[in-house]
């Protein structure tokens, strides 16, 4: 199903809290500390986590209301709950979904900078999918962005669809696309809307960027007229992190931004620049630090109306984490985007639909970035952390899926040849010109609630493992061969990683024909290097380029010069 951003939103009121109330509020918590009547006591740790906040890079409001909740619980009554199904139970570590939502008609104020509901701009979509990993063990935290575009198998009940087209069809729809395909257990949901996002950096006083070449970009409305620091609203600070149609000042005598080249990654661009905004918000957070009842009251009262959290994530959960990563380095956190190849064909062409420009997952490096992020051992299931199936202990059927030759039988050869068990290879219609492999699974779909146990997808992520190309799980038993497992639907430029080859020194090494992954270079498999419709991978980890805005210098925090908007169209 095609789609836009014209779907109906489903409207949410957030409730607003007089000043006078407020105020009455402030003095009786004010009143129950100076009495001594019984309150909770307040630890100094609970201030020093604020001041070391890394998990302001996705996670900088929860802190700040695990931070005010711990001292004043009746504020947690601002918090929006929203049920959300599919969630799974926190075990040894925990892992929180950040959804940056695009919705407009559940703004309390309308803005023409980010397209009017009114005016038919009612679509909610994801501009934002972070998934927070922490590990309480070892006091870790680790970041793993997914691209807007991704295409994947289960975005939508229907089927396929860009990620952040789940969130149309609610949370619990885009929980399901997450674990479903990607093969990561969510166990609590964070919603924030333009609104919270802008709402958190005026709360802080603002965000002191440098920019070291005028950009512009006519959707977000970003104008940056000439180089220099800026300090941001959070209106400012919205438009930087939104901007992705991002046009560069090619030369200092060129002042018609509209005649700039235009950056060439889109959205990839827009994640690498946020990243460093968070980086930059978190030092602010430091720097300011909390603790005061007041300041504490201004930024909650200013920030917990326009947080939606699911029913399970309680107010003192978020203490228990502020507690437990009250000491975390911002400078030892891993953020990882998910590496991608953005399709160069234009709008993609998919099942007879057209949906615009979109990536595919790129493997062997997904399946890597994930575990490394989740702090998985290869071979290991990632949504359980237990060992993942023998390859022989179960059948697999291929299925041609892209109308080359020989291909199922190709990837068959190679799947036996790690001693998978081959049931039947065959032939399947074309979804398109393009597409990616998908790894079908079936059994029974994730409950609404508990945990989710599924054998298929443990075989499918064994299978996965070893494919190279633009590949990714898929839950569809309709779409599983019968008597097989699970099913692999072959797309364009699939291989399979060769057998790794024992060495005679030393004897206990082995050799692979791949090679090796670091964060800024990706292995580009085989097929897709040599093949024009693809992009080449995406890092996980990307430098900033020349013209990304980043910290300011300390001797720049001063009056800084005030950033122009200019209001087009939003997109």
């Amino acid at each position: 199903m095609p789609r836009d951003d014209t779907g109906n939103d489903r409207e949410r009121s957030a409730e607003k809290i007089p000043n006078s109330e407020r105020l009455v509020q402030l003095g009786q918590a004010v009143d129950r500390r100076s009495s001594g009547a019984p309150t909770r006591r307040v630890r100094s740790r609970r201030r020093k986590w604020v001041q070391r906040t890394v998990i302001a890079l996705g996670l900088v409001v929860v802190l700040i209301v695990g931070a005010v909740v711990g001292d004043y619980y009746y504020l947690g009554s601002l918090i929006h709950h929203k049920n959300v199904t599919g969630l799974q139970n926190p075990g040894a570590t925990e892992n929180i979904l950040m959804i940056g939502s695009t919705t407009r008609c559940g703004l309390k104020v309308q803005n023409i900078a980010y397209g009017l509901c009114s005016q038919g701009v009612t679509g909610v979509n994801s501009d934002i999918d972070m998934i927070l990993h922490l590990d309480p063990s070892t006091g870790t935290v680790s970041l793993l962005s997914i691209p807007r575009d991704l295409f994947v198998p289960n975005a939508r009940i229907e089927g396929a669809n860009k990620i952040d087209a789940a969130l149309y069809q609610g949370p619990s729809q885009l929980v399901a696309a997450i674990e479903e395909d990607f093969a990561i257990p969510i166990n609590h949901y964070v919603e924030l809307n333009f609104d919270t996002f802008a709402s958190v950096v005026n709360a802080l006083g603002g965000v002191y960027m440098d920019f070291p070449i005028p950009i512009f970009d006519q959707y977000s409305g970003l104008n940056i007229e000439r180089p220099g620091c800026y300090l941001l609203d959070g209106v400012k600070a919205l438009e930087l992190v939104r901007a992705r149609h991002l046009q560069i000042q090619p030369t200092p005598s060129n002042h018609d931004p509209r005649s700039w080249p235009q950056e060439a990654l889109s959205d990839l661009a827009r994640i690498r620049r946020t990243h460093e905004f968070l980086r930059v918000l978190a030092a602010k957070v430091a720097a300011r630090g909390l603790g005061n009842p007041i300041t504490d009251q201004s930024i909650a009262t200013a920030v917990l109306p326009d947080l939606t959290v699911d029913n399970g994530f309680s107010e003192g959960s978020m203490v228990d984490l502020a507690e437990t990563f009250a000491h975390t380095n911002i400078a030892n956190v891993l953020q990882y985007t998910f590496p991608v190849l953005e399709v160069e064909t234009g709008t993609y062409l998919y099942q007879g639909y057209y949906y615009g420009d979109i990536e595919f997952p790129v493997q062997p490096t997904g399946v890597n970035s994930v575990n490394q992020i989740l702090g998985v051992a290869a071979g290991t299931n990632s949504f359980t952390d237990q060992p993942l199936p023998a390859p022989s202990s179960f059948p697999i059927s291929i299925e041609n899926g892209t109308g080359v030759a020989s291909q199922a039988a190709t990837v068959a050869r190679g799947l036996t040849a790690l001693g998978f068990k081959i049931k039947s290879t065959g032939d399947v219609t074309p979804v398109g010109p393009v597409s990616d492999t998908v790894v079908w699974y079936g059994g029974p779909k994730p409950p609404t609630s508990g945990n989710w146990i599924s054998p298929a997808q443990a075989a499918a992520q064994a299978v996965l493992a070893q494919l190279q190309g633009p590949a990714i799980l898929g839950y569809d038993p309709k779409n599983v061969t019968p008597g097989a497992l699970v099913t692999v639907q072959t797309g364009t430029d699939l291989s399979v990683k060769a057998k790794a080859v024992a060495t005679k020194k030393p004897p206990t090494k082995t050799t692979s024909t791949i090679s090796a992954v670091t964060t800024t270079t990706i292995y580009d498999p085989p097929g897709v290097k040599t093949n024009s419709q693809f992009s080449a991978p995406s890092p996980v980890s990307a430098a900033l380029a020349p013209w990304d805005p980043r910290a300011c210098n300390a001797a720049n925090t001063g009056p800084a010069v005030a950033a122009t908007t200019t209001t087009t169209k939003a997109k």
